[in-house]
Formats: C-alpha cells, sequence, structure tokens
C-alpha cells in the first residue's frame, strides 16, 4: 500500500510539472548566457587585502577549503573591469570568512568608471536606475552565492557597507553576459583594421540591443523606439540576416499605436515604420507580412498625406528629427519634409505590390506635389543629407555642408545618413575619414560599444572611459551629453548608432540589393583609400561573399560568390 501511495503521488507531481498557466509565454531558448571574468581591478578604497583573487579563475563552486580570498573591512570598496560592454547581471561568491549572517554590499553597475563610482542618491547627480536597476544594496549569504542585474555595463563597484562587525571574504565576482544566441553571418574586413574594428563594434551594440524584442539602449532607453529602429535594422540584416525580431518589434509598436496617432508620440517615427516595412519586403519578399500589415499601413498613409498642407509638411505635434536638431524648427521642417517623401514613395511602391491603385495613385500624387517645395537646409548637415538622398537638394551642395561641418556635427542616429549622402556623389575617401574620427574617437576613449550620442570636440579633451576621471581632462560621461541623455543618464550602448557597419558592407564591398527578395544584386566596391576589402553578406539564399584588391593603376580586381538563387547585374 505504501508503496502504491508513493507511485501515485509521483504520477501527479509529474503531471502537475507539465501544467503551465493558459496565459504564461513560454520561456525562449534563443539566448546563451555565460560567465565574464574580471580582467582588471581598477581601483581599491578603505581596507580591501587580496583583492587580485578576484581576477583568479573561478569553478563555479564555492568551497569549505577556499584558502585565498579576497578580504573586505566595513568600507572597502573595489572597483572592476570586465573588459567590455555587457548585458545581464553580476554573480558575487563568498567564502566562510566573517559572520554567518549576510553581508550587506553595495553594488553600482556602469558603462564607464565615471558612472560605476557614482551613487544615485548623491546630491545633483545625474546617475539614475531609470529603465535598470543599476545602482543598489543587496545582501550577500555566507558560504552562498547571490546574483543580481539586468543591465548594460562594463564595470562594477561593490562596497561592504556591513559585515555585522567583522570582515567579508569574497571567492569571484562575475558579470553573467546575456546575448541571443545567433551567428555573425556577415563580415567585414578591409587593409585599414581601425575601419576593422568600428565595423565590428557596431555589429556588437545591435548585438546586445536585440533582447526580448530589438531596443535602442541596454542601460536606458530599453524600449522599442520605432524611428531608431532603421538604422538598427539596417546594421541587424547586414550581419545576422532576417531575425523574427524586427517584425515581432514593428507589430508590437504597430499594436500599440492607433492609426490615428504618432509611434511613440512623433510624428517622423510613424514615416520610419512605413519606410522599414518596404524595406523588410525589399530584402525578403514576405508578402503574407506585408498582407498583414495593408488595412494598417493604408490608414497611416492617409494620415500623412493629410497632415500636409498643399506642397509642404504640417504636422502639429511630435516634430521631432533627432536631439541635436530639436530646438532648430526650420531644421525639423526641412527633414520632415524629406521624410515625408520618402515614406509617400515607399508607402506608393506597397500599394503597387499589394494591388491597390487608389491608395498608390494618393501617395505618389502627394509626393510629387511635396517635391515641388524646397526648403532651407540652414547649414545643417542632417537636413542636407535627407534632402539630397530625396533628390531635394544636389549631392555635391550637400556633401559640402557636410564635410564642411566635419565630425563635429555628426550625431550617432544622423551620421548614418550623412554617409549615405556623401556617397550619393563618390565621396568615399571623406566618408571614410568621417567614420574614422567621429566612431573611431568613441573607441580611442575605451568605447567597447557605440554611443547615444557622441560630441566630438569633447571627445579631443576628455579623458578614457576605462580610467579614472582625472581632474585635467574632460568626463565624457559625467560632465557631457544633452536633452534627455545628460550626464550618467547618456547611454553607452545604443543601437541607432551602428550606423558604419551597414554602411561599410554596402558601399566598401559594394553588395547592393536590387530585386524583391535578393533576387537580384549589383557588387560595385568603393575601396577609396584601402588597398583590399573583403567580406560576406547574408541573403535569403545564403551567403554572398567578395574580395577586392585595388591593381596599381588603381582599378579592382573582384571576386565574387554568389549563392544560386541570385543574379548579379553587371552594370
Amino acid at each position: 500500500m505504501k508503496q502504491a501511495v508513493i507511485t501515485l503521488c509521483l504520477l501527479l507531481l509529474c503531471a502537475c510539472s507539465d501544467r503551465v498557466h493558459p496565459d504564461a509565454e513560454p520561456l525562449t531558448s534563443a539566448f546563451k548566457t555565460g560567465y565574464v571574468a574580471p580582467v582588471a581591478i581598477i581601483n581599491t578604497t578603505g581596507s580591501v587585502d587580496n583583492a587580485d583573487r578576484l581576477l583568479q579563475p573561478y569553478s563555479g563552486q564555492v568551497s569549505t577549503n577556499e584558502t585565498e580570498v579576497a578580504v573586505f573591512s566595513k568600507g572597502g570598496s573595489v572597483l572592476i573591469d570586465f573588459g567590455k560592454e555587457l548585458q545581464g547581471g553580476i554573480e558575487i561568491v563568498r567564502s566562510m570568512v566573517g559572520s554567518h549572517k549576510a553581508a550587506r554590499f553595495r553594488l553600482c553597475l556602469g558603462e564607464s568608471v565615471s558612472e560605476a563610482m557614482s551613487n544615485v542618491d548623491a546630491e545633483g547627480t545625474t546617475a539614475t536606475n531609470d529603465h535598470s536597476t543599476r545602482d543598489i544594496d543587496i545582501s550577500v549569504p555566507w558560504l552562498g552565492t547571490v546574483t543580481y542585474g539586468n543591465s548594460g555595463f562594463r564595470f562594477a563597484r561593490l562596497d561592504l557597507l556591513d559585515g555585522d562587525g567583522q570582515d567579508v571574504g569574497l571567492v569571484a565576482v562575475r558579470a553573467i553576459s546575456r546575448l541571443r544566441d545567433i551567428p555573425y553571418l556577415g563580415s567585414f574586413r578591409c587593409s585599414d583594421e581601425r575601419l576593422n574594428q568600428i565595423w565590428q563594434t557596431g555589429a556588437y551594440t545591435v548585438h546586445l540591443c536585440m533582447q526580448d524584442y530589438l531596443w535602442d539602449g541596454i542601460k536606458r532607453d530599453r524600449l522599442v523606439w520605432m524611428g531608431d529602429m532603421h538604422p538598427e535594422v539596417m546594421t541587424l540584416n547586414t550581419v545576422f540576416g532576417n531575425q523574427d525580431i524586427v517584425e515581432k518589434s514593428l507589430d508590437y509598436v504597430r499594436d500599440n499605436t492607433p492609426a490615428d496617432q504618432w509611434m511613440n508620440g512623433i510624428c517622423s517615427y510613424s514615416l520610419w515604420w512605413i519606410i522599414l516595412q518596404q524595406h523588410l519586403y525589399l530584402w525578403y519578399g514576405n508578402k503574407a507580412y506585408l498582407q498583414e500589415q495593408q488595412d494598417y499601413l493604408t490608414a497611416l498613409l492617409h494620415k500623412v498625406i493629410d497632415s500636409t498642407d498643399g506642397n509642404r509638411e504640417a504636422y502639429r505635434e511630435g516634430r521631432f528629427i533627432d536631439w541635436p536638431s530639436a530646438d532648430l524648427p526650420d531644421v525639423i521642417h526641412a527633414g520632415l519634409q524629406a521624410l515625408t517623401v520618402r515614406a509617400l514613395q515607399a508607402g506608393a511602391d506597397m500599394a503597387g505590390w499589394l494591388s491597390d491603385d487608389s491608395l498608390r495613385a494618393a501617395c505618389n500624387e502627394k509626393a510629387e506635389q511635396l517635391l515641388t517645395y524646397t526648403p532651407d537646409a540652414a547649414g545643417n548637415s542632417q537636413a542636407a543629407a535627407l534632402m539630397a538622398l530625396q533628390g531635394m537638394m544636389p549631392a555635391d551642395d550637400a556633401a559640402r555642408i557636410i564635410i564642411g561641418n566635419g565630425p563635429e556635427r555628426f550625431t550617432s542616429f544622423m551620421g548614418y545618413y550623412l554617409l549615405e549622402a556623401l556617397a550619393l556623389n563618390g565621396n568615399y575617401e571623406e566618408a571614410l575619414r568621417l567614420i574614422s574620427d567621429y566612431w573611431g574617437g568613441m573607441i580611442d576613449l575605451g568605447a567597447t560599444t557605440f554611443w547615444e550620442d557622441f560630441n566630438y570636440s569633447d571627445g579631443l579633451r576628455a579623458g578614457r572611459i576605462d580610467q579614472l576621471p582625472s581632474p585635467d581632462a574632460f568626463d565624457i560621461h559625467a560632465d557631457g551629453g544633452a536633452y534627455c541623455y545628460v550626464g550618467l543618464r547618456h547611454s553607452f550602448c545604443h543601437g541607432w548608432a551602428s550606423g558604419p557597419t551597414a554602411w561599410l558592407s554596402r558601399h566598401v564591398l559594394g553588395i547592393e540589393p536590387l530585386g524583391i527578395g535578393f533576387s537580384e544584386v549589383r557588387i560595385a566596391p568603393h575601396l577609396g583609400n584601402l588597398d583590399w576589402a573583403e567580406g560576406s553578406f547574408p541573403t535569403p539564399y545564403g551567403l554572398i561573399k567578395v574580395k577586392h584588391t585595388k591593381r596599381p593603376d588603381g582599378t579592382v580586381d573582384s571576386q565574387v560568390t554568389l549563392p544560386k538563387g541570385i543574379k548579379q547585374r553587371k552594370k
């Protein structure tokens, strides 16, 4: 009888373990987690003995026989560098040293040394716990392990607040990295190692932001911002190929925004949604997905048409291009005029693919009407780029503005479109120089991911983000930033800043999709001052592989491998 009862209980337990609440979302297997050991102890304060123990390998199991531990006295603090920006949390392992009571530590994560050294409760600080808690008191059990955190960081500071009056020993402090488990299909290498590093940094920046949705940042702005997604998706497609997170994120914003409202409260962000829908269809040719958008797309395009006054855009709210132009109404007007034309042209294409002749005619008619008016770019690089890309300004005129303003007027988001505008009339060497100066400037300061914004002139006088602030150097994190990203609130891993990755593959490798679903491609490399470039590019048919080498006479020898199903257009 006893054995029968035990058997019945085991059967019931197994049955219950398979039951899931009907509304519960299944756990995803799309991510991999792993431990990352510290690479350096940047600083200790107070009494911390043997801090370098935290740099030693850890087996993953705490032992009663730990003979070498880092010993903290009350007030002792250690600042740890994990070597690169990460998405995830921290594991802290405590030894037998000290009281059996839990020890209280303050944990502060940071994307820079300055941020890790900050306290969110200090008067006048710009440090925050917005979007992800990164500064908090935690309890660490005696002879045990605790894990904490879900944020973006590279550095961690641990302060012993209370060890019950005794020293506290730590065996290990490790970061826990969480990344979508996908291969880097696209690749890029050239004769300039700085550009190689920039390409890879942009790819890694977007990879970190590919969490449950396509976020703009992993510390702050862990949100789906529609306009910010466009350069992110261009990079994502270049590196990772077709990923369902893109459609999931587009649909999320659509489903949370009635068609009579603007996405994220910003008119241009609804325009970017339209542009992205066209881009996805051209890239992957998923007709079923485009058809799912038809009702919403139709309503939104009519709202865009209704938001014009004759041949001018006339949006009444949510007027925005990017932050550095937020206080420049003429620049915003010029940018919105160009983006509206682009969205309407995209809408006309999609209406044609969806066999809606009436909508196609309405979009084309309004786009042509808007093109009869040319706003003043006001000498602004962003406005000039957007207008040139729509044929509203001669490419040479736009290039003069962009090159004349130089990296000082670049922005992390709109910089991608400035580079695209320079490519219109063959300014490839200038574009490569600006990539090297602007995005390379962040790397020179210790960046392993690209930032929400970067003021180039501030960077010239700034100290590195992986060193303690110096009174003789500008603190690029604590003292920089503006608008919504003042000081330490500034995100140092922002997907919208990844534009050079997509641009280098598109223009240096020269891979341009032409037919719907990548059925046709043009290979037209532009090496500029490079000696060679090679790489791969993901398509629905497989990888395109190219290698371009400059001959002594300046011409380029190209070796191209195309997957079956893709036709190469020669001119």
